[in-house]
């Protein structure tokens, strides 16, 4: 007898491929946003490039949505992992709903703050700070995508989301002193703060959905 932990899914490898598709179009939303970010703070809400960004984020949210869906139905019609189905459920649910934040949050960036030129002040804050909270989105995605493999190395994985999360608040910090020491009006700098704490929040949200996977593979490993 092994002591590995055996694969969740053993031999079910249609399922794994659903699953891991899945992971991958999260990841792949990702990339959207960083992508949009950057858009946005080079030509404001105004650049194609926003809009586009924003759209494939809703095309990967809507695939993924019927991929979940077809998940659901075959683990409950091929009666499937019974003792750890709640589990495999609740982690998709929470990407899912990561991913629909994400689209959100950047909808919210683009509608509420069409980005007036005085955010170039800021540019590369800006830039620094959507690239470390994306880090810590990455690293939880890929935490979950280890769930389905080797649930014991999860918490390496968990332990990076808290470090980047860590980091993603500081460089929010020190970003918010540079707002609020510039010359720039009280209702321009609660705009950039504004800005600011909706990519810091992404990594809050990051952590909370490390925290639950955290658990999830210690029942997992038992």
């Amino acid at each position: 007898m092994t002591s590995e932990t055996p694969p969740l899914f053993g031999k079910t490898r249609f399922l794994q491929g659903l699953i891991d598709e899945f992971i991958d179009k999260v990841t792949e939303g990702t990339i959207y946003l960083e992508m949009g970010v950057n858009a946005y703070l080079d030509g404001g809400a105004d650049s194609p490039d926003c809009e586009e960004k924003l759209q494939q984020i809703v095309d990967t949210k809507e695939y993924c949505a019927g991929l979940r869906r077809r998940i659901l139905t075959l683990l409950y019609t091929e009666m499937l992992i019974p003792d750890a189905r709640g589990d495999v459920l609740k982690l998709l649910g929470e990407l899912f709903t990561l991913l629909d934040e994400m689209g959100n949050n950047y909808e919210d960036l683009i509608i509420e703050h069409p980005g007036e030129r005085t955010h170039l002040n800021f540019r590369e804050d800006f830039i620094e700070l959507n690239a470390i909270a994306l880090k810590c989105v990455r690293a939880v995605i890929l935490a979950a995508r280890t769930f389905f493999r080797d649930p014991p190395a999860v918490r390496d994985h968990i332990n990076e989301v808290r470090v980047f999360e860590s980091e993603t608040d500081k460089v929010a910090r020190r970003l918010k002193k540079k707002i609020y020491g510039s010359d720039l009006s009280f209702e321009r700098k609660t705009q950039l703060r504004d800005v600011t704490n909706i990519l810091d929040k992404l990594a809050d949200k990051a952590e909370n959905l490390g925290d639950n996977l955290a658990i999830f593979a210690i029942k997992r490993a038992l």
